[in-house]
């Protein structure tokens, strides 16, 4: 399995036998359940799935959500009042004709994994039912474990789950192709569009043909909304939807804002409205805010930003700038805290160095943390995790990776990192006199 393959979001390498990919994925998923450990040829993204659906306690052995179904009166109000309702036909036309004639399911989820239509082969359906595949069912990740809609959910992207790579065993029979849908003015997730069946599902092909369908059903939205047959987007809120979460539903846990603090003086900050370059203060405000979700105070929020006493009195009047330039639906006071889940670059790597990926992540740490502030949380932010780096290569001893390190101009002069180095290679290297002749000017 090459590290391409490792990090894909379709099913199938090159070349490989759909069925002895499906013996293998089902003997690690086995392993996994019992050791907690997934070797090959299982998936960094499905991995990782699995880990956040055993964390969450899905039973791997029972199939259908955690999560109560929507029915009846409640469900078909849901659904009319749903955005994506305006873009069914586009859908049953490109996607549920075809699905009938080659015993496929297509399902049209909510952005919490709430399936609000499943249409396409009917015996195909009576046979999802006994997974719990049905209209007003919850497939998100955490309530249904690693599938493709509900981990399409969690990442933000498109992807296909196989088999075996399903977290509840009683799902290995099928294979899925999902991709989210997103409001094309806001570019807020609003749902995700899923095609089930047999091993069919996992090809490439089945894929492209999911995110064509979206793209469609996307343009469709824009062109309804010009025409003005259906409401403008409220940025926060989905146009049309029940206010308010959906009964028995919870947020997918998928970050919907993301911080870039690695090797930049001024972050750059994503969300669902927009992108900008934040002031360096700005910068240390949300990073600090992203490290503590539940929101921090003015006078704690100052003591992690300020080494003197006397600066807390500014905080308010610059929290107040930012939340005039995030806005409101995005920065909360009261404590001051981000109102979306959020992510950084930094936080990235730390994860891929906790599960042993030390080339991803070293290829992933471009530079220090925001490395202009003096700001005492940012500061030790960046010292713990250039130690986690540090750290993670000279266990790993790896000559290459150590290498990678010392080309980077701030770390010529780093002696230990010179030292592992020169004993990881080889004494013939060339390469032993160079590294020897930095360590002693280090």
């Amino acid at each position: 399995m090459t590290a391409s393959y490792a990090a894909s979001y379709t099913a199938w390498p090159p070349g490989t036998d759909p069925k002895l990919l499906r013996r293998d994925v089902a003997r690690a998923h086995e392993e996994f359940l019992s050791t907690g450990r997934a070797p090959r040829p299982v998936r960094d993204v499905v991995r990782d799935s699995w880990q956040r659906s055993r964390s969450r306690g899905v039973d791997p052995e029972v199939a259908g959500s955690r999560l109560p179904a929507l029915a009846g009166p409640e469900l078909r109000a849901y659904r009319e009042s749903h955005p994506l309702a305006a873009v069914l036909p586009v859908v049953r036309r490109l996607l549920v004709e075809s699905a009938q004639e080659s015993n496929e399911l297509v399902a049209i989820g909510d952005e919490h994994g709430r399936l609000l239509w499943v249409e396409g082969a009917p015996g195909l359906a009576a046979r999802a039912e006994r997974i719990g595949f049905v209209e007003g069912a919850v497939w998100a990740e955490e309530a249904a474990g690693t599938n493709a809609p509900g981990t399409a959910l969690a990442l933000g992207r498109p992807l296909q789950i196989y088999a075996g790579e399903h977290f509840v065993r009683p799902v290995h029979p099928w294979s899925c192709s999902a991709a989210p849908l997103r409001d094309p003015d806001t570019g807020r997730v609003i749902g995700v569009l899923d095609l089930t069946g047999g091993d069919h599902i996992a090809a490439p092909h089945a894929l492209a043909l999911v995110r064509a369908t979206v793209a469609a059903a996307e343009a469709e939205l824009r062109v309804l909304r010009l025409r003005g047959e259906i409401p403008a987007a409220v940025p926060g809120a989905l146009p049309g939807a029940v206010p308010g979460p959906v009964p028995g539903a919870e947020p997918t846990g998928a970050a919907t804002c993301r911080l870039a603090v690695l090797a930049r003086d001024r972050a750059r900050f994503t969300s669902p409205y927009g992108s900008l370059e934040l002031s360096p203060r700005h910068s240390e405000i949300v990073f600090v805010l992203a490290l503590h979700p539940r929101g921090l105070g003015a006078d704690a929020l100052a003591v992690r930003l300020h080494e003197h006493e006397a600066a807390r009195v500014t905080m308010r009047a610059e929290i107040s700038r930012l939340r005039r330039l995030l806005g409101p639906h995005v920065l909360g006071s009261r404590p001051y805290r981000l109102l979306l889940p959020a992510s950084s670059d930094a936080a990235e790597v730390r994860a891929l160095l906790a599960r042993g990926a030390y080339r991803r992540a070293l290829a992933a740490y471009p530079g220090a943390l925001l490395p202009a502030s003096a700001a005492p949380a940012v500061a030790e932010a960046r010292d713990e995790l250039d130690c986690e780096m540090r750290r993670a290569l000279l266990q790993r001893g790896d000559a290459g990776l150590l290498l990678s390190w010392l080309e980077r101009p701030e770390n010529h002069v780093d002696a230990e990192m010179l030292q592992a180095a020169i004993s990881a290679l080889p004494r013939e290297s060339p390469r032993r006199l160079m590294l020897r002749t930095l360590l002693e000017r280090a």
